[in-house]
């Protein structure tokens, strides 16, 4: 809902599936289900010349330039066997079908960013109580104040600082059944009897096939600005990338479609040198 144009927000699937149909009347060609998995890090021959990459399906394309906007993935906690959870009580976003699933029932709720705090502000008028569980002292360093503000109103959130989820019960047939969890300082443990666990505590970029080919942070974010006087342009020549996969970028979906933008004028520029050069 802090994207500019919806003032009672959007989902993240109807702004891509909005996205989607503009692309087309653009020209774009999309190729479904593929993705790139290894970048070709052999410099090219000559300025200009076309970059490698090799796809899932086993082929390879061939590009002057490209743009990394391959984003970020969910952040999966420690604890034992979750993935047997996934889809079957835990999940990693909080859209109409979740809130649909969890309707009128107790929850947990991980995480203490912005991105949590929204998505307890949607979840509560749904359910019967909602826990937000957070590993730090309080929301304030990490949340913003009118989500603060919104989610202290709401008379069935019970916020746990310091604490962590230790286990989850249950099986992957039945689902989650209970939850224990660890208060860090005291040490204490309590298990909840509840069914769903929304997690919301951050993402890793999704850049592991860039490996060795473009400079990226100690998170494994990819570095852009380094040469060249572009800001958006990685180490390698002819590369970008683009919001969230990016270092030092906004995680925020309008600082990802503002890049997209600002981008499209580094590529004419670079290609303009290229033809110059020429």
């Amino acid at each position: 809902e802090n994207y500019l144009g919806f003032p009672t927000g959007i989902s993240g699937q109807a702004l891509a599936g909005r996205a989607w149909n503009q692309a087309l009347k653009f020209g774009a060609e999309i190729a479904v289900p593929l993705e790139v998995t290894r970048l070709d890090c052999d410099p090219p021959s000559g300025p200009g010349e076309p970059l490698r990459l090799e796809l899932s399906d086993g082929s390879t394309t061939r590009a002057r330039t490209m743009v990394i906007a391959s984003g970020a993935r969910y952040r999966r906690p420690d604890i034992p066997d979750i993935e047997s959870f996934e889809g079957a009580g835990v999940s990693y976003w909080a859209s109409a079908v979740e809130a649909k699933l969890c309707e009128g029932e107790e929850v947990a709720l991980v995480g203490g960013g912005n991105s949590a705090g929204q998505a307890v502000v949607f979840l509560a008028p749904k359910v019967r109580r909602l826990h937000l569980i957070v590993r730090g002292p309080g929301l304030e360093a990490t949340m913003s104040r009118y989500l603060i503000d919104r989610i202290a109103a709401l008379p069935n959130v019970e916020l746990h600082t310091q604490c962590e989820i230790l286990a989850i019960e249950g099986d992957r047939a039945e689902g989650v059944s209970a939850i224990t969890c660890r208060h860090r300082q005291s040490g204490e443990t309590r298990t909840r009897p509840l069914r769903h666990v929304f997690l919301f505590i951050g993402a890793d970029p999704n850049a592991d096939w860039l490996q060795g080919c473009v400079e990226t942070d100690a998170k494994g974010f990819v570095v852009t600005g380094a040469v060249r006087g572009m800001p958006l342009e990685t180490a390698m020549p002819g590369v970008f990338a683009i919001g969230d996969v990016r270092a030092g970028s906004t995680k925020r979906v309008a600082a990802a479609v503002g890049e997209g933008a600002a981008v499209v004028a580094q590529i004419h520029s670079y290609l303009g040198g290229l033809t110059t050069s020429a």
